[in-house]
């Protein structure tokens, strides 16, 4: 049986693809309503960063807060910041949810590949399906779906720890390497009529096909947590760094010393440049932050 991500898998009916996502989104919630009564019933502590109190409503609607807001970016998601001591069935229901997430975001890149006309689609029909969750839809199914929102993982630490050290980390970036080719195709999705698409595409004309370009997406500011474990894992790590825009759930009674971040991230750059940083200081095409290499 091909995986839902199978580049080789056959195409499937679009009826087909969006009953398979509405059972996987529906697998979401009941998973994340899971991790929240083991929770609740194991009577362990939380702490959260930006809530006075971390109880069961506010694990409740970290997990459950799958839409865009008014005005909100597409690119940024938001940050339910803390940490929770979980037991067992707590934890093993957290991997159930996470695994819950990833088939649905396989499901997603499927649709993405065969059929991403239906994505707005998804967008409006899912929040339909569970009107409850979120209290700005009023009865309207108005909201729509911020699908990152929806499969990115929570996150858990592999076994007891020691200390968490929290950390704005603001000078995120991704690359993605690009061909001459590939690079035009992008421009010529563009309005080709416009001036600045035209003088985009003459630059791309003067450089070698040959030559590799970078395509840089800055990120938006994240929390880091640093976990620092009691004992050595089987690797022999005693030291790990994970993204924690969700709760960080730690597999043990009692919650690890931890420090308190700035409110807010940093407003400059705090990293040093990289002595070995290869792109050109300015974009080569500004509307597709393609930059070349040094």
């Amino acid at each position: 049986m091909d995986r839902p991500g199978n580049a080789s898998a056959p195409s499937r009916p679009a009826y087909q693809l969006l009953a398979e996502l509405d059972a996987g989104f529906d697998r979401i919630i009941a998973c994340a309503r899971e991790v929240v009564d083991r929770w609740q019933a194991s009577r362990l502590p939380a702490w959260s960063f930006d809530h006075e109190t971390a109880d069961a409503d506010w694990l409740r609607q970290a997990l459950l807060d799958l839409w865009y807001v008014d005005g909100q970016d597409g690119r940024v998601t938001r940050s339910y910041i803390g940490l929770v001591a979980a037991d067992p069935v707590t934890c093993e229901a957290a991997l159930a949810l996470n695994q819950a997430k990833a088939e649905f975001s396989e499901r997603l890149s499927v649709i993405r590949q065969q059929s991403p006309q239906l994505i707005p689609e998804i967008k409006a029909r899912l929040p339909i399906r569970h009107p409850e969750l979120n209290d700005h839809l009023g009865g309207a199914g108005l909201a729509r779906l911020h699908l990152k929102q929806t499969w990115r993982a929570l996150p858990i630490a592999e076994a007891p720890v020691e200390r968490v050290r929290l950390a704005w980390y603001a000078s995120g970036r991704s690359i993605t390497r690009l061909s001459v080719a590939e690079v035009e195709r992008k421009l010529m999705a563009f309005d080709t009529e416009s001036p600045h698409i035209r003088i985009q595409l003459e630059r791309l004309a003067g450089i070698p096909s040959s030559e590799p370009l970078a395509q840089v997406q800055r990120q938006a500011p994240l929390m880091r947590a640093n976990l620092f474990y009691r004992d050595p894992l089987p690797d022999g790590r005693l030291r790990r760094a994970m993204n924690a825009a969700l709760p960080l759930l730690v597999p043990q009674a009692q919650l690890p010393h931890h420090n308190l971040p700035p409110a807010q991230p940093p407003a400059e750059r705090q990293r040093a440049r990289r002595s070995d940083e290869r792109l050109e200081d300015t974009p080569f095409l500004p509307s597709l932050r393609v930059f070349r290499y040094r």
